[in-house]
């Protein structure tokens, strides 16, 4: 288990309840990580703490199953031995691998313990990504540049020079710990001539200085599903920072922006847009071409009696991902004129003498007599 779970409230950070659903924690997370980017708060040091904090929050709530070992954790809190005056208290967070498994096994000289001479995983990367509205509807393939660690191209992550091999430690045997016995007890510590890597390097390499790794740029092909939002991050497995002693790389984690679109929106899966009609299209009904995201257009047909701000759909004009088909969403608002010519002036008068009742009457009636029975 991590330790600052016992100590770091993520419902807290992300402002949202414990029983929030995972709807509620996408949006939360993605109201804060635009709030607090490095990007929208240039030299901002407080900023991009507190967007890491939203961005470790997430990584676990955003998760079912992380999320369901986290609730577990912080519901059994540390566990307790003896207690009371001279009692010991073990946060089982303290020791790697197995907990108190593994400090027993050792005390003892046996079960299992951590081989720090073994494959340890590399480490997590984040990057952004700014994507146009309809690259992000649509999907699309592009290339993040990043300077990030990698695994040494001299080396091939050996750490020893070319033409040269890591000699296994003749202290600990390649184990990369050694092992201290008391009588009863036996105590494992790591082998302080290799450090606990199981090999020496005799002849590092110039380029990495022995580690295996270097930092230089490279050039990653991501590939973004249609439909992704503002704000969400995608997982490429594998390809984080490199892993040591022959472990799996790390993830990298590609958090995406989304430009506005100067016509469309989108709520969910759905575009949206809003379209100006005449007063004449809303009262006698008429078949209207609607802007598609694609460039064409297709044909919405009003009903008499249309009203100002109702909304329309239109089927499958929407988003396509994997999971769902989405529509285009039409808002119309009439459009009232601010100049007339002469025959709109006179045509205007002439409906206005033909309206026989008020659209205002039956409201000031209604106040009127609830005015009378109070």
């Amino acid at each position: 288990m991590q330790r600052e779970w016992f100590e770091k409230d993520y419902y807290a950070v992300l402002g949202v309840a414990q029983t929030a659903t995972a709807k509620d924690i996408t949006k939360a997370y993605r109201k804060l990580a635009r709030q607090h980017h490095p990007d929208a708060n240039p030299n901002n040091a407080a900023a991009e703490e507190k967007f890491k904090e939203v961005s470790a929050a997430y990584d676990v709530l955003g998760d079912e199953a992380k999320r369901k070992e986290y609730d577990d954790v912080r519901r059994q809190g540390p566990t307790s031995f003896g207690g009371g005056a001279g009692g010991f208290r073990f946060d089982q967070s303290d020791f790697g691998g197995d907990g108190l498994g593994d400090l027993f096994g050792q005390m003892f000289g046996g079960g299992r313990r951590r081989n720090p001479a073994g494959p340890q995983r590399g480490g997590d990367i984040e990057a952004t990504l700014s994507l146009g509205f309809a690259e992000a509807v649509e999907g699309v393939t592009t290339s993040l540049h990043l300077t990030a660690e990698s695994q040494c191209s001299s080396c091939q992550g050996s750490g020893a020079r070319p033409g040269t091999t890591p000699k296994q430690c003749g202290q600990c045997r390649g184990r990369g710990v050694v092992d201290d016995n008391q009588g009863v007890f036996a105590f494992s510590s790591p082998c302080a001539r290799c450090n606990g890597r199981g090999s020496i390097v005799e002849a590092p390499c110039i380029g990495c200085r022995g580690s295996g790794v270097e930092t230089r740029p490279r050039e990653v092909n991501v590939r973004i599903p249609a439909g992704v939002d503002d704000g969400q991050r995608i997982r490429l497995k594998g390809r984080g920072a490199p892993g040591r002693n022959g472990g799996p790389s790390g993830d990298l984690f590609v958090l995406c922006h989304v430009a506005p679109h100067p016509v469309f929106g989108r709520d969910g899966s759905n575009l949206t847009v809003r379209l100006p009609i005449t007063f004449s299209e809303a009262v006698l009904g008429a078949d209207i071409e609607v802007p598609t995201l694609d460039g064409s257009t297709v044909t919405l047909r009003l009903k008499p009696g249309t009203q100002s701000g109702s909304r329309h759909r239109v089927k499958s004009k929407g988003i396509d991902s994997a999971k769902q088909h989405g529509d285009l969403i039409v808002t119309v608002d009439v459009a009232i004129p601010t100049e007339l010519n002469a025959d709109e002036q006179q045509a205007v008068e002439a409906l206005r003498d033909a309206t026989v009742e008020s659209p205002r009457d039956r409201i000031i009636q209604l106040a009127t007599s609830v005015k009378r029975s109070s």
